[in-house]
């Protein structure tokens, strides 16, 4: 009885022109993200008054971002 062959399994390739948009968005996602928990409320501030600061308020001392 002859021995089994191994076959090798390479993963696909995934074109760079696939990957660009994802890659956008999820760099959108994660600016946004950082500028309501880093940056929110300040001088930059885009909304009056304090509940989106209040609301991340954990959040930004979890992550070391001083808040007050």
């Amino acid at each position: 009885m002859p021995a089994p062959t191994l076959i090798q399994a390479r993963p696909a390739a995934i074109p760079f022109a696939a990957i660009l948009p994802w890659a956008i968005f999820g760099g959108l996602l994660f600016a946004i993200g950082l500028y309501f928990v880093g940056v929110e409320q300040g001088a930059t501030a885009l909304f009056d008054g304090a509940k989106v600061h209040e609301f991340l308020h954990d959040g930004r001392h979890l992550l070391g971002f001083p808040c007050h």
